[in-house]
């Protein structure tokens, strides 16, 4: 049945649009490519992977997607990283404890991409 999440797909409606997405992805946060075509490329988040393709017939539009989120033990780094490329911190670092059963303690920030998506950092703390 269902292993996973295989990828998020994100379409641009410009080549400017998908070139910022890959720069944003790809150099800044430096996920590594895994395939290309001539509208789209995967990169390679691990355990699945990000997918950007140009559409320029549709438009971009607005999603339900609330956020996604990258698991990594540098949500600080990534941050400031983020942050001096001139993009958006919409949810600065913060140390939050999940009601959960055991409760867990975790270090999260949000950051926004270059089509505005949400995009989580989380590092579960032991």
């Amino acid at each position: 049945m269902i292993k996973g999440i295989h990828h998020v797909a994100f379409k641009c409606e410009t080549q400017e649009q998908y070139d910022e997405m890959i720069c944003f992805y790809h150099e800044l946060l430096e996920l590594p490519v895994l395939r290309k075509w001539d509208t789209g490329i995967h990169l390679d988040c691990f355990n699945s992977c990000i997918e950007i393709f140009l559409d320029g017939t549709k438009s971009v539009g607005k999603g339900c997607i609330r956020d996604f989120a990258f698991a990594t033990d540098h949500v600080d780094e990534l941050v400031e990283k983020v942050r001096n490329a001139g993009y958006r911190v919409s949810v600065e670092l913060k140390n939050v404890f999940m009601k959960t059963n055991p409760v867990s303690p975790i270090l999260v920030a949000f950051i926004e991409g270059p089509l505005h998506e949400s995009i989580e950092l989380f590092c579960e703390k032991a």
